[in-house]
């Protein structure tokens, strides 16, 4: 192998030295068609080299190649153990020793013995469904399925909670009204800078409505006014302000704006909608949006009411 090795190092090098005489001879002017002729003979010749060069490699080689067969023969042959030890299998020709009696169109069965890889897996599993069964309905030290899932679900809540405490995750259903003074006061700011071209400095109304009194065209509550805020009133030319102003201080200035009912502005436009009426505050479960001339309608017809009972007790009396 030695002396292969540094035939090959003599050939790579003549290859090389050809090669870059040949290179040269194209490039030097002045030089004939002699040149010529001699880088391709050269070029031959490399070529030959190399294909006895190979050919003596693979000659030489032979008898490893035939050990490398051999060896795969042994390690075939091992395995071939190995399989027989377990599956238990019968040999081709030994198999008329197992044939059972029964023939069914000429088919027959043969009484092989059940593999010992299968006989392990089997009981395998029996062993983990009793180590299963004793660590999770036993000692319970074990979580199955529907724990996991509660407890997935209870960090899943703890993880929202906190999202939404801190205005990460705050929409119009879970929106709350503020009542620290601190949110109060950085949704006065947000108002002054932004609301009170429309709604004027003290929520009296300009171009927009009257913010004081009960009166709302589209809903009150903070659940409401939260999304009048974040979508805007593009017909009224109120833009959306979700795209300026984060969850945490649209829900500010909601309740900012909530606050202002009741106070007295300067110069008040008159009340524009319907008077809202907030389930917390009458204990309905629906939030009602009543109209103030229904309301005058609805008053009188009770004192009529109230009359005509007075007149039946005197009937009565």
């Amino acid at each position: 192998m030695k002396f292969i090795r540094k035939l090959f190092t003599g050939s790579f090098a003549l290859l090389i030295l050809m090669i870059s005489s040949g290179v040269y001879a194209q490039t030097v002017p002045g030089k004939d068609e002699a040149m010529d002729e001699y880088s391709k003979l050269a070029g031959a010749m490399v070529f030959l080299l190399v294909a006895f060069l190979f050919i003596l490699f693979f000659v030489l080689s032979a008898p490893k190649y035939k050990y490398s067969y051999e060896r795969k023969q042994e390690r075939y042959s091992f395995l071939k153990k190995l399989s027989k030890i377990l599956n238990r299998a019968v040999p081709i020709e030994q198999e008329k020793d197992i044939m059972l009696d029964h023939d069914f169109d000429g088919i027959r069965e043969l009484n092989n013995t059940v593999p010992p890889w299968f006989n392990v897996l089997f009981y395998g599993t029996i062993v983990i469904a009793i180590i299963y069964m004793i660590d999770y309905h036993v000692l319970g030290s074990g979580s199955v399925m529907v724990d996991e899932y509660l407890q997935e679900v209870k960090i899943a809540n703890e993880k929202r909670e906190e999202l939404i405490r801190t205005g990460a995750f705050i929409n119009e259903n879970n929106v709350t009204l503020m009542t620290g003074a601190d949110d109060l006061e950085k949704g006065k700011q947000i108002f002054m800078t932004s609301c009170t071209p429309c709604h004027g400095p003290d929520g009296g109304g300009t171009v927009g409505p009257n913010l004081t009194d009960k009166n709302w065209i589209h809903g009150g509550g903070i659940k409401n006014v939260f999304t009048t805020i974040k979508n805007g009133v593009p017909a009224k030319g109120m833009i959306a302000w979700q795209t300026s102003l984060t969850p945490k201080q649209m829900q500010q200035v909601g309740s900012y704006v909530l606050s202002l009912q009741g106070t007295k502005p300067s110069v008040g436009k008159p009340p524009e909608g319907n008077i809202w009426v907030d389930s917390v505050k009458t204990g309905n479960d629906s939030l009602k949006a009543t109209d103030s001339s229904k309301v005058k309608i609805d008053t009188s017809k009770l004192k009529t009411d109230t009359a005509k009972i007075k007149k039946d007790s005197m009937k009565v009396k």
